[in-house]
């Protein structure tokens, strides 16, 4: 085994994932295809320059070229000049910050002739690699509070920059690694804070403050009483606790004849229903039951700071778009057209679809953005579900692959590296989809491998190379050999 091992040490994709490499060239296949039917002009020369596509072929084969290269760099490369492709990152998401040209509203493009390129989807994998060699550190301890913060640090920063460039679309993207803390051993009970703030924004938006109010006291209630294990005990508590709170509040509203808001009557009624749970749980020794009251104050708190997040930090097309996409208000011509025109076209494509290029919907350009952000829509409208369960199941197999690599994996970075690569390609695949058949907001992602734009193509084979170039080193090409 060991002359055989040594022989294949010669070939240069020795050790390569052949799935991964089949399902990528796949996906970018499809993607052209697609691209083809959705951005073909007929009154331009079939091969001009000015045709989407012919641009695809030229992104294709700089893709095809990164990637070879990829895998002819030494694997200790990327762990060696992980930090300095983050501080390029950054420096670049700067500099397009004060030099890019504005495209939809966002400044985070840089111009070359008829070439756009975005730095942004270059910095996720600088954000990816670093966040890699940091937690493959041999003293990292991801239960310390300051290794932690670090990790966060990593993160924040470009994602900040990038919500200067008002496209924030591309920076909620970097929010996908807390799966990969989860899976390196993050505390569980770390994550509930940031579902609960996630829920609490949206349902600010739906719920009365004394409906808020009552929701979280129960979820208090409910939780404590799993920690703890006694439900009994606690329906005279629940009891209790909703009462104070709501005469409290009712009784903030009386005395100040309605000069005070609705979050201000619902912040007194909360000090009042948590000093009655604290003075619960001093009486009865249960030291569990701070860490869901903690919880609980931080929720309310947050509470009314959700308005001022959304009055000042959004944008209006953002505003806009999360109301429409929760039903509090209607812009069939405006936010809303995008999603109602993609959710027909995908309708209409039926079970096989209606053909190459036969698609109505995209031929008469009634899907806006259908070759970049709504490229799904062509998917749908003309190869219907089975081409859509197709593409997906290409997406999600590439997906499971980079996790089985990363499982397999020796040395944390690389497994660290390809969650990180699973998680920004889940995000996207989720999100996209999730838009264009209105399950989700709309964000200005692409969908992985099948959307027009050179940036995305060659940033998207850079992670996925580099993974599999991880996972081609010398030690686990062996234990592939083995397996």
């Amino acid at each position: 085994m060991q002359n055989r091992y040594s022989k294949n040490q010669m070939s240069l994709f020795e050790g390569v994932d052949g799935i991964a490499v089949i399902l990528y060239l796949l996906l970018v296949f499809a993607g052209f295809v697609n691209i083809i039917s959705a951005s073909y002009n007929d009154e331009i020369e079939a091969f001009s320059f000015s045709q989407n596509y012919i641009k695809q072929i030229f992104w294709m084969g700089t893709a095809f070229t990164v990637a070879l290269f990829i895998l002819l760099l030494d694997s200790r490369f990327y762990h060696m000049f992980a930090y300095h492709s983050y501080a390029l990152g950054i420096l670049l998401l700067i500099a397009v910050l004060l030099f890019g040209r504005e495209v939809n509203g966002a400044k985070a493009w840089f111009e070359f002739g008829s070439v756009r390129i975005q730095p942004v989807e270059f910095a996720k994998i600088a954000t990816a690699l670093a966040v890699a060699r940091l937690m493959s550190n041999y003293s990292f301890s991801i239960k310390r509070i300051g290794h932690l913060v670090r990790v966060a640090l990593i993160i924040f920063l470009p994602l900040a920059i990038i919500i200067l460039q008002n496209d924030t679309g591309s920076g909620v993207v970097l929010c996908s690694f807390i799966f990969v803390l989860y899976r390196e051993g993050l505390n569980k009970w770390i994550c509930i804070p940031v579902l609960i703030v996630a829920t609490l924004f949206i349902c600010s938006f739906l719920f009365t403050p004394i409906l808020l109010l009552l929701l979280l006291l129960l979820l208090f209630a409910v939780s404590s009483a799993m920690m703890i294990g006694q439900w009994r005990l606690h329906i005279v508590f629940v009891a209790t606790i909703c009462l104070s709170a709501i005469m409290l509040y009712v009784l903030s509203a009386l005395l100040w004849d309605g000069a005070l808001s609705g979050y201000v009557s619902l912040i007194i009624a909360t000090v009042g229903g948590v000093l009655v749970a604290a003075i619960y749980a001093l009486k009865k020794n249960i030291s569990a039951m701070f860490l869901t009251l903690a919880l609980f104050v931080g929720s309310m708190l947050f509470v009314p700071t959700a308005d001022t997040i959304f009055e000042s930090v959004l944008k209006e097309h953002q505003k806009v778009r999360i109301l429409s996409f929760l039903g509090i208000m209607s812009d069939p011509s405006g936010a809303d057209y995008n999603v109602n025109q993609s959710k027909i076209a995908i309708g209409s494509g039926g079970l096989f679809g209606k053909g190459f290029m036969e698609g109505t919907q995209i031929k008469y350009n009634f899907v806006p953005e259908k070759h970049t952000d709504f490229i799904f829509c062509t998917v749908g409208e003309e190869w219907g579900f089975v081409g859509s369960m197709f593409v997906l199941a290409l997406l999600c197999g590439l997906i499971l692959r980079l996790m089985k690599m990363g499982e397999r994996q020796e040395e944390p970075f690389g497994r660290i590296y390809s969650y990180c690569v699973s998680a920004i390609l889940l995000f996207h695949v989720l999100v996209n989809v999730g838009m264009t058949v209105g399950l989700m907001p709309v964000m200005g992602i692409p969908l992985p491998f099948l959307s027009y734009g050179g940036s995305s193509l060659v940033a998207f084979t850079i992670l996925v190379f580099i993974a599999i170039r991880l996972d081609a080193s010398p030690r686990n090409g062996l234990m592939s050999a083995v397996r």
